[in-house]
């Protein structure tokens, strides 16, 4: 599965106070302390830490992409601000992200072929979430739809089916797993498949065995990427294991020491 660092967003203090003081070291020791723990792709996300977004955004890639040739996930609701990153941005990118709705799509899919970037569509429109799955899988469509309209391959399309927390809605767990192994029948080569991982203990006590459980479920129903935190070890041991029973990885009977030497890990 590919794992998407949520860790460089300024939301997070180190983060904010590395982009305050255009500290460009300590931007790149976070990105590279990332990589060390098993990211395929970087989140770049200036959050509430700057004004100028546009600015500040081109300085974020700018600076990690001195350090690594790594995917960078452009993190924005801005489109100027998407723009400016993608400007500057030499890595492979991945534009985070759009929905079903039509300006929005209007304003990003553009972006995405003239800047040949993979993209994000959130399954949800101008009504919000889908309380089910079916509703979920129509809005990716919908997505999918106008992608190919712009030129985008399905496999340069990532679609989140949107998770919410568990404590606030029980019942939509089951509907975002039921999406996932929907959104793989649209097309041939199908989408590939993306979620907010943590976004399932959101508020609730004993996240680690929530967030590692719903990766495992998420992989059996043919997740591919997660936006997470690489550093959580029982989560990553726990995808690295359903890859593997998913024959996704060649099995070795210390499996998880050879994952980790594969891919440079400690």
């Amino acid at each position: 599965m590919i794992v998407i660092s949520e860790r460089i967003n300024g939301m997070f203090r180190a983060v904010r106070d590395a982009i305050v003081e255009k500290d460009a070291a300590a931007i790149q020791r976070i990105a590279k302390e990332q990589i060390a723990l098993g990211a395929d792709v970087l989140d770049v996300n200036v959050g509430p830490a700057a004004r100028d977004t546009a600015g500040t955004m081109q300085w974020l890639v700018e600076t990690i992409q001195e350090v690594t040739d790594i995917p960078l996930c452009l993190d924005s609701p801005i489109p100027k601000t998407m723009e400016a990153a993608l400007k500057v941005c030499d890595n492979p990118r991945i534009i985070n992200s759009t929905n079903g709705e039509q300006e929005k799509l209007d304003a990003l899919l553009p972006l995405a072929a003239e800047y040949d970037a993979d993209i994000i569509g959130l399954a949800m429109d101008s009504k919000g979430i889908p309380r089910d799955a079916m509703g979920r899988v129509e809005i990716a469509l919908q997505i999918l739809a106008s992608a190919m309209e712009h030129g985008l391959e399905p496999d340069r399309l990532y679609i989140d089916p949107v998770v919410l927390p568990i404590n606030a809605v029980q019942r939509q767990a089951p509907n975002t797993l039921e999406a996932l192994s929907q959104i793989r029948m649209l097309s041939d080569p199908p989408p590939k498949t993306v979620v907010g991982m943590s976004n399932i203990s959101q508020g609730a006590p004993m996240r680690g065995i929530l967030n590692r459980t719903f990766a495992v479920m998420c992989i059996a129903h043919g997740l591919d990427a997660a936006v997470m935190d690489p550093g959580d070890r029982e989560v990553m041991d726990a995808i690295i294991t359903a890859d593997l029973l998913m024959n996704k990885a060649i099995y070795a009977d210390d499996f998880l020491k050879a994952y980790r030497a594969s891919k440079g890990i400690k």
